[in-house]
């Protein structure tokens, strides 16, 4: 009772001292002409939730399953409350996550009655409007544009609960340069640090030039990369990286040492505070020492997650064998490469032992379990490429040659490639990536040799190992039984699809979708409990971008099953067709699916299930990060003057001490009770995202086995031993 009570009262204290800095701002922004009343809005930030403290039912957090299942890192993302004024911009800063990803995690929501949000409020001037002559032409340094339009060099900002958010590509980014210089023969160690928000990169590299130090970390487009005699396969050639980092920190320290020399230059948010050079005392080997600590006018209230990183790290030893990297004095080092990266993976899921090739150019390790669908991991230069591009493409053809020229049979392409597993890196001097992130490659004079050497050595590799070669045609066979039975089942099930309508049942489709480019990239579709939560939603949302599928209810627990179920499965199927995944995740329709159920037992119940049937049949769906789940409020707590939405106990305790006792406080039981009117802040572009996301696949299987599986006495056993920890 005591900590929940110290909880109450930090998320009071929270919200009270935002109140003050909003009602601050609104006090000094520009009133709307002829309105006595301006809108108002402001934050309210959620109470931290931590492990200990999430109980299935009581809090708006996903089922501990669906987390366990999908090692799900619940994002916290704080996207940024429109600005009306200066004033308020500045005050909103202080007490709001400044992240301008699209996805993500808002603060609850406060609106004066009767009023709009800030967000929709324009500020009036009586003066004319701007004059659009040279006095507006503005020119920004690179360093100030960076700073302006963050986006454009590092992708999302987030808070540090998503593995792609920015405080990860500032660390990246700094890595890489170590990374590039071992490539190159040059030290064999990398020492990384991150503690208290900041972090330390140490490599033993040839150093920064001395005389160039300065430029070298805050002028675009300078470097060494630009020369192949110096860098040949690197993955910063835009001259970009290190200046995002200086640009994007509060902190920046880079310290260069060569031949017992050494220059040093400190910065602060891009702009030069000291540099030093001169001899060191003692002596230490040449290198490159780098400090940053990112700056929270930009990211916000963040934290670094130490399992991404350590993901991260860990493929960096994997494709740079020989390399170690020491984090937080943890090493991380590879004998074998991808051959380990796979053995990791798939542990002792192989149907055949792990086929491995390593050239000049190009390293791949490939092979097949029982799972359904294809798996892959693919690098350029050390850099994951998350959205996989010409390489990966190239590769598939090639290893789809390659078995078929060893077997003398044209099987088809499916059969080949169900229930496999591979990763892929290539060596190129010139990559071309689709965005600074780099998540993309899109060279396409690759494609020939890496085509052509896949297949010679995937031909070699089955000549070689004879047993493994028979076990992979099997499963070959297999797939192709089950393909036939499949195009079946698929048959049956679309003359009863006809029957029933034209269209998908329960879908309420929207204009945009994946393939549209960037309006696409917009598109969103909401898998709702029954047709009261999904009337709320079609009432409020965005036709052109968000979609609605309403279920019936509790779907069917597909785990176990072969695929053929789904298409026995009138709701699933329509859900498999609405989503376009009937072939694969390549006709995937929308960038985001994103699960809306209530915040009870059953809701959560749902949860997993939908879970259960991505993870054991579109697993890349989950890798890929598409599947979301949906946070709304659980109360409602309004007076007279003024509603705050609360996302949890603690909220609703503050908000009802905030307003008063008199206040009236609501619980939704479900997403139907809440008014359309209502419910469109909660889905619009400050929605609240739970990314699932899984850091590796091969204890899925076994996780799946236990939550949803027939192992009732053992579940229950565990359940009822874990709530009489709770109750402790």
């Amino acid at each position: 009772m005591e900590g929940k009570a110290k909880e109450a009262e930090k998320a009071k204290k929270g919200i009270l001292a935002r109140v003050e800095a909003a009602k601050a701002a609104a006090a000094s922004a520009p009133k709307a002409a002829n309105s006595p009343k301006a809108a108002k809005s402001t934050v309210k930030a959620p109470a931290a939730k931590s492990a200990a403290s999430a109980k299935a039912a009581a809090s708006a957090e996903p089922a501990a399953s669906v987390k366990s299942a999908a090692k799900s890192a619940a994002a916290t993302v704080k996207a940024p409350v429109a600005k009306s004024a200066a004033a308020a911009k500045a005050a909103v800063k202080s007490v709001a996550k400044t992240a301008k990803a699209p996805l993500g995690k808002t603060p609850a929501v406060k609106t004066a009655a009767g009023a709009k949000p800030a967000a929709s409020a324009k500020p009036t001037s009586k003066s004319a409007p701007g004059v659009y002559d040279e006095s507006k032409i503005k020119t920004l340094s690179s360093l100030e544009h960076i700073r302006l339009r963050t986006g454009m060099y590092i992708g999302r900002l987030g808070d540090g609960s998503n593995a792609d958010d920015g405080i990860y590509v500032l660390l990246k980014e700094i890595i890489d340069n170590g990374i590039d210089e071992f490539i190159m023969g040059n030290g064999t160690n990398i020492e990384i640090t991150v503690q208290n928000g900041s972090a330390t990169v140490r490599d033993f590299g040839r150093g920064i030039p001395l005389g160039k130090l300065v430029e070298c970390v805050s002028v675009i487009n300078t470097g060494a990369k630009y020369n192949d005699d110096v860098f040949q396969f690197s993955v910063g050639l835009n001259g970009v990286g290190t200046k995002a980092v200086n640009a994007l920190s509060s902190h920046f320290r880079v310290l260069a040492i060569r031949d017992g020399e050494f220059a040093e230059a400190v910065f602060q948010r891009g702009s030069l505070v000291s540099e030093n050079s001169g001899r060191l005392k003692d002596k230490q080997k040449n290198g490159t020492f780098v400090e940053f600590t990112p700056d929270r006018e930009i990211f916000g209230d963040y934290e670094f997650n130490i399992e991404f990183i350590e993901k991260r790290i860990q493929n960096y030893a994997y494709l740079n064998r020989g390399l170690t990297l020491n984090f937080n004095g943890k090493p991380f080092l590879s004998e074998r490469g991808l051959f380990d990266l796979l053995d990791e993976e798939t542990a002792d899921e192989c149907l055949y032992p792990i086929g491995y090739y390593r050239g000049d150019h190009i390293e791949f390790a490939f092979t097949h379990t029982h799972n359904y669908g294809e798996s892959y991991f693919s690098f350029v230069n050390g850099q994951y490429t998350s959205d996989g591009g010409t390489h990966l493409s190239a590769f598939k053809e090639g290893f789809l040659k390659g078995i078929q020229t060893y077997f003398k049979k044209d099987y088809r392409s499916e059969d080949i490639r169900e229930g496999s597993i591979a990763a892929v890196a290539v060596k190129l001097k010139n990559p071309v990536f689709e965005s600074q992130t780099k998540n993309k490659l899109g060279n396409s004079d690759i494609r020939a040799w890496v085509v052509q050497e896949t297949k010679d050595a995937v031909e070699d590799w089955l000549h070689k190992h004879t047993e493994a070669a028979k076990k992979l045609e099997q499963k070959i066979l297999a797939n192709e039984s089950l393909r036939t039975e499949l195009n079946q089942v698929k048959k049956e099930a679309r003359e009863a699809a006809k029957k029933i309508a034209l269209k998908i049942p329960k879908l309420k489709d929207c204009k945009y979708h994946l393939e549209d480019g960037a309006k696409g990239d917009l598109s969103t579709i909401f898998i709702t409990e029954g047709d009261s939560a999904s009337g709320s939603m079609v009432s409020s949302r965005d036709v052109m971008t968000q979609a609605i599928f309403a279920l019936r209810g509790k779907v069917e627990n597909m785990h176990g099953k072969k695929r053929a179920a789904i298409y026995k499965n009138e709701e699933l199927y329509n859900m498999m067709m609405a989503l376009g995944i009937e072939n694969d995740v390549s006709g995937l329709r929308y960038a985001r699916i994103v699960i809306a159920t209530d915040a009870d037992f059953d809701g959560f119940h749902i949860r997993n299930l939908l879970l259960t049937f991505f993870l054991s049949y579109f697993d890349e769906l989950v890798t890929s990060d598409r599947i979301f789940i949906l946070e709304t409020p659980l109360f409602r707590v309004r007076n007279k003057k003024e509603t705050l939405y609360c996302y949890n106990a603690s909220e609703r305790d503050a908000a009802v001490y905030e307003l008063g006792a008199q206040a009236e406080v609501t619980r939704f039981k479900g997403l139907g009770e809440i008014n359309p009117k209502e419910f469109g802040q909660f889905i619009g572009e400050d929605m609240r995202l739970v990314p699932v996301s899984a850091s590796t696949l091969k204890g899925v299987p076994q996780v799946l086995n236990f939550y949803m599986g027939k192992n009732t006495p053992d579940r229950r056993e565990y359940i009822m031993k874990n709530l009489i920890q709770d109750a402790g």
